[in-house]
């Protein structure tokens, strides 16, 4: 037994904290030191004087010693008068200090020490007859018994009496009501974090106001962790004076009281439970597991049912009666009950993954982490592993591991109640009841003897704890008294025979094994198959069945099953621990073992590495004389063979298994045949009860015995590592890839590349030396992992020090030995002959494109594309092998998967170099060998992407030298070394001009601007021109002179080289408005902008003219030659406005409304200072001010005089309202979108391009009031304004807002060109990933929308379709935004697409590229980093984020555009390829500077290549209509106005496709020629077997608009074809499409019925577009004429014609089928044709078809006849005729007349008959 107490201790207050009056005994037991600091802990809080008396306190805090033993000590406080005379002010007032009765004790007896202390203290104030000694002498002498569930009754000799129980089973822990009590005040969830927090070692703080609460909670946190018990710091009760123990930084659970709350508020890692409050707070640092699911759900189900039995029954009409919860004693046990339970199930099975490396003389254990996860396939649960790895797992391990002890109730649960747990688990109920029965057995281990005798304590009186006289103070006492007793006791008990408790030890049950877990995948029995048949294949020496099934195979084995399967089959073919194969059996063997290895992660849960590992040595061939290779040196790559712990793992099975066949050879040699094999576990118990009975030599030999298998065991695994980390070639430094040394170059590339080795030996420890040169070779790294390997498991498994030594001299050698057999078997190797591969394909090659480097082999490895790999059905493509060619101009990989089923298809996948953005190395493991190779990954913005690891047979300086042409290539010097300028220059690989001066003279660029003239022009008209004055305006008769003179024009130019149309001669390229000026100034004449007639005949009242005054490029170098500005602005003024504008670029006019005769203006921002400051410099002479304002002031005019241009203004004064302008555009809105346009302006949060807060009249167009009257007080300006400038937010400061209202800014946020960049970054990572990826926030369309493309497209968009509304209701518009030449060039572009059908056609939207995006000078050189200045900025497709809008303007109505979507994917496509010199360069200017705007059309010498991509479109639009929307059929006029919704965008197509049968099929030359090579091949084929009319058309394989054509352009290929074979020249395409589409307009107009079927509608796809066709039935009397009207629904916002109903509603079918237009129907019996009978048919009369049809039932689909109504004549009355239905009524009877035949129709009563007449009568007369 122990005795109750072993200390009682007296403290009182001491010069401001606690001393120790007297302590009791005096000296210190020998067991057991006083603990320290108990001053500290009486009055945690500090120890103070007060005023007043308090109320008597009790609680227990508990100290941990050294030997982390916990003292209990049991604090009784009360309050002591003092008379203080020393506080000033109040002589008389009386304080209280406060003294201390402890008690310290190891046993945790809360209420006895309550009890013993209140009775001291009641002895002493009431003053009791019993001397104090003699109460504290018993009660340091009476003894109890630890455990064993005895009841003691004891007594301090003061008339009293208790009891104390001792628990029966002293290893679970006594809770009390404590458990109960902390859920009660925390809640479930909470407790449940903080039970999942103590288990994986975080920092938990208890908070609370009571110290006994304090406690309470700890004790119940630790009650419901067991089994396991919590060994980090635990402090119940922590003293102010020690709150720094807090930021330690191991994990611990402590309380404070919640006086020191503020000093708890900067932890950071402390998770804080305030026990008052009731809530748990967790740092936002913090991140704690919780229990895996479904164990989470079941825990917090059962708890919820112990803790709330009400809620369940809370919904029924009939709760049972008495559904109290338990009382507080059994709801405690209960709870813990739940969490046993939930232990049981965590931990089940554990023992059968505990490896006995030794039994004798103590039993050694160690737990099989890797293996338990793997079995319970909870490898991924972060909860599990980290209960696994902590400190409270590995002392559960060492104190349950042992097979032969004392047993409690939890190894019961675990072992026997598995079964029933399992079953019970889903239903709660069950789970209840079991919780029930173990919550009995808990509560009886505490309370043994139900009936308890009473007890009997007294307390103080009231009277003397109410009074408050002048107590006496607590006597010092008698010490020598208490130690007689003290001694006098302990001679009794030495005297008294020792209590021995006998401990009941057996042997400790493990429990059914860990089955396999039931999730193995349903279909893998198929798999297993075809592992199985492969392997037989392989050693029946069939080699080519085994080819074929390989891929599936290496598929398969990503299966656990599978893997496990094919060990287990490999093991059936090794005799005598050896299996010699010849070199395509190895080959195959080896591969099949690297895929196997190669998805195990380095902890092999599966165990499959280790039942490989015996294999690895047993497999081998024969490679010369006396040498032989085994497959371990073919399967080293693996992260498996460097990870410690698996070899420990390892290790300790295999000791366990010759442990055991130690035991069981010296048990039962005889009797071998057991029923079942006994484990090793029960066989050590077995052992372990038997070891006492043993002698002492028998006891050591056994000892003796088992160290040897240890040991032997260990040098056995010294070799084994050493055959799995040396690499094959040793003399390589192969550790130089992994750990980073080394230069590239220097990397063999010998037939393995590189091996893992020691290189992971460095992750476990930096002291592994790889720093220092002299030790990184192989062998020192191998034999450092060795040792180190071997000191920690025979330190573990007690090794003896003299075989430790042995063991330490050996490894070297071992390892040595081994590096020479490895030296010879390489050697041999290398002998031998390579594998066959297959040939390499060729590419096609444009005209001009030269090869720069040869095919080099390569394998093209899968991205994060699914469609190619197979995995989504269809072939699995990818991985192919083949080989990547380089060439001028693209880079292009060639071959053929390698899954040998789908050899016959060729893959090829290619990009052009100049769209190359990203480059890395990778290393990859191809599935097939387990070589890691060097790769390379190519990312294009094309939206391709090639990974590609080299071959082995691919020097490495050959992949670098690639790696270097690849840049040289991408980033030129200069656009010179562009593929499209150095195209057809054969020979020259990439030229390299001289670098020119960044900023020439006018001089050079007029020397430039004569020198192209020159080409040809004759001399003596340049010596003219330098002669003509400059300004345009004196110049009096220029264009006629320029007609009159015919001048020479020099031979070379070609008659087919005119410029953009015949009417323009080609003598006039004199002029150096150049050609595409020259398109710009017809443009501008379409417009009525200015005309090139000279002045004098030129009308003044004209408002704008085309200004020369930047024709050397000197007011602004980024603009054209020739601009259009106001009419009364002088040149002069040019140059002084346009300093106030980012880069000179001043706002010029760029388009006119034809209607409202708007103009649209654009220009780059303002200075950012503002223009005033801008002008000023501190030290600046008077006059400057002056210029200032007169700049401003000009700034002013010029505006002014853009405005006075308008006709609108001229006539108006306050007409057009605003008010007027909201409710005719607002209300056509339709019901469906109240907010209607401008709905996203303001209402978009982020997403909104427009600030909420503008100042300007357009805010109240967002919502007007029903009458269309303003909304808000900023209408109160009711004129709308003439100008509207679009500015950036951030500059506006610059121009003062106009008094008289006449131009008006607003501000919108624009998008950076950073964003766009970064944007279209993620774009290209959402659409094209690099790697599979199933995180759910990493899926395509959450990619997407992070990298917000769509956003930036909603934004641009709609600007736009702002402006467009302006410019349509009459105001101008300015846009000027950042520089002035991307989001403006954007906007401006838009703008007029979307208003001027012109630009939706072929000539016009090439003249609106070359006007607003060439000569208005994006900078597409620049923003495309085409060259090595501008590689740092980054590629920005501003372009391409145009081109997307215009996508999305054209998805929303296909029917106004005569080019299709593959148009603008060609354009795209070729923007980043280079190919054409178009997208070249940043402005004009650059591009005279290199003579590139004089070009003729084509070279004589290569007719082939096309220099401009307009060219090359207009060419292949001759040949195909590859790029012709046979949709097309505009409207006149007509203004489109798209929802910009992001809703209603789409993602490109273009972004997403991918052909790998012939590349992207943007390079119509490479399909020809394919096709052409195809053809050939197939007649050589064509042998007379049958051929298929079918052809399988795979996505992401083949070309669907080659292989699948829409039907027009199928016809007119196949008329083509007709026209061929019978030997016509065939027409051009166009002019048959036209002549096609004339004939059925005039059959249209003449026939007055519509004929849908015509080539007019061809669009059944139109079920989603906006623009539905429309019909207008107008009155019969006017002549029943169908008008097709085209028109937009009302929803766009688009104002209908009056008069005209609405058509959307009218004509809906072509979304619908038949069923849905019934206008009328039933039966009729109908008389057949000559002499058939009548018969009864269902009609349908379709008035929106205009068509009468008839089926042989309601239910039938087909039709039987159609009577088109506008055919018929008329309806009258019929007369029964012969065989007509009997009983029917004559009126039934009618007659159909239609001008081909007569139909006699039966209905079944007369009314009916009536009825139908009348609804044909009526729909005849709609016509």
């Amino acid at each position: 037994g122990t005795q109750l107490k072993d200390w009682l201790v007296l403290v009182t207050k001491g010069e401001g904290q606690g001393r120790i009056l007297q302590r009791f005994p005096e000296k210190d037991w020998e067991d057991s030191p006083f603990p320290q600091g108990i001053e500290l802990f009486c009055q945690p809080s500090g120890w103070q004087l007060v005023p007043e008396r308090q109320p008597a306190s009790f609680f227990v805090a508990v100290l941990t010693d050294i030997n982390s033993e916990r003292h209990y000590c049991a604090c009784f406080t009360f309050w002591e008068g003092l008379d203080s005379p020393q506080v000033r002010g109040t002589p008389h007032s009386k304080l209280f200090a406060p003294k201390s009765l402890v008690v310290v004790s190891r046993l945790d007896y809360t209420e006895a020490f309550r009890n013993c202390l209140g009775l001291i203290y009641t002895v002493h104030v009431d003053g009791l007859s019993t001397p104090l000694e003699t109460v504290i002498g018993n009660l340091l002498t009476c003894v109890i018994p630890v455990a064993g569930g005895s009841q003691r009754t004891i007594t301090l000799g003061a008339g009293d009496r208790q009891v104390i129980q001792t628990p029966i089973n002293d290893a679970l822990p006594v809770s009390g009501s404590s458990v109960a009590q902390l859920f009660r005040q925390l809640g479930i969830v909470n407790v449940l974090y903080l039970f999942c927090a103590a288990l994986t070692e975080h920092k938990i703080l208890f908070l609370s106001s009571s110290y006994q609460r304090l406690t309470d909670a700890c004790r119940g946190l630790l009650a419901i962790m067991f089994p396991l018990k919590y060994s980090f710091t635990y402090v119940p009760i922590l003293p102010g004076k020690l709150l720094e123990v807090l930021s330690t930084p191991t994990p611990f659970i402590i309380g404070v009281n919640s006086f020191f709350r503020s000093e708890t508020q900067e932890l950071l890692d402390v998770i804080i439970a305030d026990l008052d409050g009731g809530t748990v707070t967790i740092p936002e640092c913090v991140h704690i597991s919780l229990l895996p699911e479904p164990l989470l759900q079941q825990t917090q189900t059962a708890l919820s049912m112990v803790l709330d039995p009400e809620l369940e029954f809370s919904d029924q009409a009939f709760p049972p009666q008495s559904m109290n919860p338990s009382a507080l004693k059994i709801q405690d046990k209960e709870i813990r009950a739940v969490f046993l339970w939930l232990f049981a199930r965590l931990f089940q099975g554990y023992r059968w993954c505990l490896h006995i490396i030794r039994i004798h003389p103590e039993p050694v254990i160690r737990f099989h982490k890797a293996a338990f996860l793997g079995q319970r396939s909870l490898t991924e649960d972060d909860f599990l592993m980290k209960v696994l790895d902590g400190m409270a797992f590995a002392g559960f391990v060492s104190e349950r591991g042992p097979p032969y002890r004392a047993t409690d109730l939890f190894d019961d649960l675990v072992a026997n109640h598995v079964e029933r747990i399992r079953q019970e688990e889903a239903c709660p109920h069950k789970v209840m009841n079991h919780v029930k029965e173990l919550a009995e057995q808990l509560f009886k281990n505490e309370n043994p003897y139900p009936a308890v005798a009473m007890h009997k304590v007294q307390r103080p009186s009231e009277t003397s704890q109410s009074t408050d006289q002048s107590r006496t103070p607590f006597p010092v006492l008698d010490d020598v008294a208490v130690q007689l007793f003290i001694d006098h006791a302990v001679a009794k008990l030495k005297s008294s025979p020792p209590v021995v408790k006998a401990e009941l030890k057996s042997m400790v049950p493990s429990g059914p094994p860990l089955g396999e877990n039931g999730n193995v995948m349903a279909n893998s029995a198929r798999r297993l198959e075809v592992v199985r048949n492969c392997i037989t294949y392989i050693f029946d020496n069939k080699m080519l069945e085994a080819k074929k099934l390989m891929p599936a195979v290496l598929r398969a084995l990503k299966g656990r099953t599978a893997r496990v399967c094919l060990t287990q089959e490999l093991n059936q073919h090794v005799l005598q621990n050896r299996a010699v194969l010849d070199d395509q059996q190895f080959d195959y063997i080896v591969r099949m073992m690297n895929c196997t290895l190669q998805d195990c992660s380095h902890m092999d849960e599966h165990g499959i590495a280790a039942t490989l590992l015996p294999l690895v040595t047993a497999f081998c061939r024969k490679l010369g004389a006396g040498i032989t290779q085994f497959a371990y040196s073919c399967v080293q790559e693996h992260m498996v063979w460097t990870t410690m712990q698996f070899w420990e793992a390892m290790f300790y099975s295999d000791v366990q298994n010759h442990i055991k066949a130690l035991y069981m050879e010296t048990d039962d040699g005889n009797q071998v045949s057991n029923i079942r094999e006994i484990s090793a576990l029960e066989l050590a118990a077995e052992q372990n009860r038997l070891w006492p009975t043993l002698s002492k030599e028998m006891q050591m030999e056994r000892v003796q015995k088992e160290e040897s298998t240890v040991f032997s065991q260990a040098i056995h695994y010294a070799n084994r590592m050493s055959y799995l980390l040396l690499p094959l070639d040793t003399s390589k430094n192969r550790l130089l890839r992994s750990s980073g040394l080394g230069d590239v170059e220097s990397v063999s590339n010998s037939y393995v590349t590189n091996s893992i080795a020691g290189s992971m030996a460095e992750s476990y420890d930096t002291e592994s030396g790889f720093e220092d040169a002299e030790s990184s070779d192989v062998a020192n790294s191998v034999v450092r992992f060795i040792n180190r390997f071997v000191d920690k498991v025979c330190n573990e498994s007690g090794v003896t020090n003299e075989h430790l030594k042995a063991l330490h001299t050996m490894i070297p050698d071992i390892v040595q030995m081994h590096i020479e057999t490895l030296d010879a078997v390489h050697r041999e190797s290398k002998r031998l002959p390579p594998i066959q591969k297959p040939k390499l394909l060729r590419p096609t090659l444009l005209p001009g494109e030269e090869l720069v480097m040869d095919g080099m082999r390569v394998h093209l490895i899968p991205d994060g594309r699914d469609e190619a790999t197979g995995q989504m059905g269809g072939p699995p493509l990818l991985p192919a092998e083949g080989a990547i060619f380089l060439t001028t101009y693209r880079l292009i990989f060639k071959g053929t998967p390698s899954d040998a089923l789908v050899g016959e298809q060729i893959v090829t996948r290619s990009f052009p170099i100049a769209s190359l953005t990203k480059e890395k190395r990778i290393s990859v493991t191809l599935t097939m060998d387990q070589f890691v190779q060097e790769g390379l990954q190519l990312r294009s913005c094309t939206f391709q992407l090639m990974k590609i690891a080299f071959d082995e047979e691919v020097a490495s300086d050959l992949a670098e030298s690639f790696r270097k042409h690849l840049h040289k290539l991408r980033f030129p010097q200069h656009v010179q070394g562009t593929f499209a300028f150095t195209v057809g220059q054969s020979g020259k690989l990439v030229l390299e001009p001289k670098t020119k001066d960044k900023n020439q003279s006018l001089k050079t660029l007029s020397k430039n601007l004569v020198k192209n003239a020159k080409r040809t022009i004759s001399r003596q008209y340049v010596g003219r021109k330098k002669e003509v004055p400059a300004t345009w305006e004196n110049r009096s008769n220029f264009q006629s002179e320029l007609d009159e003179d015919e001048i020479s024009v020099s031979e070379e130019v070609d008659q087919s080289a005119l410029t953009l149309s015949s009417t323009i001669r080609s003598s006039d390229r004199q002029t150096m408005s150049n050609v595409v000026e020259r398109a710009c100034c017809r443009d501008y004449q379409r417009l009525g902008l200015g005309t090139l007639s000279n002045s004098l005949t030129r009308s003044k009242n004209e408002p704008f003219r085309i200004s020369t005054a930047n024709r050397m490029y000197t007011v602004c170098r980024s603009y054209p030659g020739l601009l259009i500005i106001p009419q009364n602005i002088p040149d002069s003024t040019i140059h002084r406005i346009c300093r106030c504008y980012r880069q000179n670029r001043f706002p010029v006019v760029c388009w006119r409304h034809s209607r409202t005769k708007a103009v649209l203006l654009r220009s780059a921002g303002l200075h950012a200072k503002g223009v005033v400051s801008f002008f000023k410099s501190p030290n600046a002479p008077t006059a400057v001010p002056s210029q200032a304002d007169s700049t401003s002031l000009e700034q002013e005019k010029y505006l002014q005089a853009i405005i006075s241009s308008m006709p609108s203004y001229s006539e108006s004064t306050g007409r057009n309202t605003l008010s007027g302008f909201t409710s005719t555009h607002m209300n056509t809105s339709g019901q469906n979108s109240p907010r209607g346009k401008w709905g996203s302006i303001r209402g978009s949060g982020r997403l909104s391009a427009y600030n909420p807060d503008i100042g300007t009249r357009l805010a109240g167009k967002e919502s007007p009031q029903p009458n269309g009257g303003p909304n808000d007080p900023l209408f109160l300006r009711q004129q709308k304004a003439y100008l509207y400038i679009i500015g950036d937010k951030a500059q506006l400061k610059g121009g003062k807002q106009d008094s008289f209202q006449q131009w008006e800014v607003i501000p919108i946020e624009v998008c950076d060109v950073r964003q766009v960049k970064n944007s279209f970054k993620k774009l290209m990572k959402a659409c094209v990933p690099s790697s599979q990826t199933t995180e759910p926030n990493m899926s395509f369309l959450r990619l997407l929308e992070d990298s917000e493309w769509m956003t930036l497209l909603h934004r641009v968009l709609q600007v736009s379709v702002l402006v467009v509304e302006l410019l349509d209701t009459g105001s101008s518009v300015m846009v000027s935004l950042e520089d002035g030449w991307d989001v403006t060039t954007q906007v401006v572009s838009l703008v007029q697409l979307l208003s001027d059908p012109y630009y939706r056609t072929f000539d016009g939207f090439r003249l609106l590229v070359e006007k607003e995006w060439l000569s208005f000078g994006h900078r597409f050189s620049h923003r495309g980093a085409q060259t090595l200045g501008s590689q740092s900025s980054g590629f920005t497709p501003v372009f391409l984020q145009f081109l997307d809008c215009v996508h999305q303007i054209h998805l929303q109505f296909p029917m106004e555009f005569e080019f299709s979507q593959y148009y603008l994917k060609f354009l795209a496509y070729h923007y980043m390829s280079n190919r054409f010199r178009t997208f070249l360069l940043d402005s004009d200017y650059d591009r005279i500077e290199l003579g590139v705007l004089y070009e003729e059309k084509s070279d004589r010498r290569n007719p082939q290549v096309c220099k401009s991509v307009w060219d090359y479109i207009d060419r292949l639009n001759k040949k195909a209509p590859v790029f012709y929307n046979y949709m097309y059929s505009p409207e006149d006029e007509e203004v489109l106005r798209p929802y910009t919704f992001i809703s209603n965008l789409k993602v490109w197509d273009f972004y997403l496709e991918e052909t790998l049968s012939d590349g992207p099929p943007y390079d119509w030359e490479l399909r020809s020629r394919q096709e052409s090579l195809a053809e050939e091949t197939a007649e050589k084929a064509d042998t007379g077997a049958p051929k298929s009319q079918r052809h399988i058309v795979w996505p992401c394989y083949d070309n669907l608009s080659k292989v699948m054509p829409d039907a027009i352009t199928k016809l007119l290929q196949d008329l083509q074809n007709l026209e061929a074979e019978l030997g016509q020249t065939s027409e051009k395409w166009k002019d048959t499409w036209d002549k096609i589409k004339t004939t059925q307009r005039t059959e249209t107009k003449l026939e007055s019925k519509p004929s849908f079927s015509s080539s007019l509608l061809m669009s059944s796809n139109l079920s989603h577009q906006r623009r539905s066709q429309g019909v207008c039935l107008q009155d019969s009397r006017v002549g029943s004429s169908i008008k097709l009207g085209l028109d937009c629904e009302a929803s766009a916002t688009s104002t209908p014609v009056a008069g005209r109903p609405s058509t959307s509603t009218l004509y809906s079918q072509f979304q619908s089928t038949e069923s849905e237009n019934r206008s009328f129907e039933g039966i009729l019996y109908k008389r057949g044709a000559l002499l058939k009978p009548w018969k009864p048919r269902w009609f349908v009369l379709d008035k929106t078809k205009h068509e009468l049809r008839y089926y042989d039932s309601r239910q039938d689909k087909d039709c039987k006849g159609v009577i088109e109504l506008s055919d018929v004549e008329s309806v009258t009355v019929g007369t029964p005729t012969m065989g007509a239905p009997k009983n029917v009524e004559e009126k039934a009877f009618f007659d159909l007349k239609t001008s081909k035949r007569m139909y006699n129709l039966c209905a079944q009563e007369s009314s009916n008959a009536q009825l139908w007449m009348d609804s044909i009568q009526s729909s005849l007369s709609d016509a």
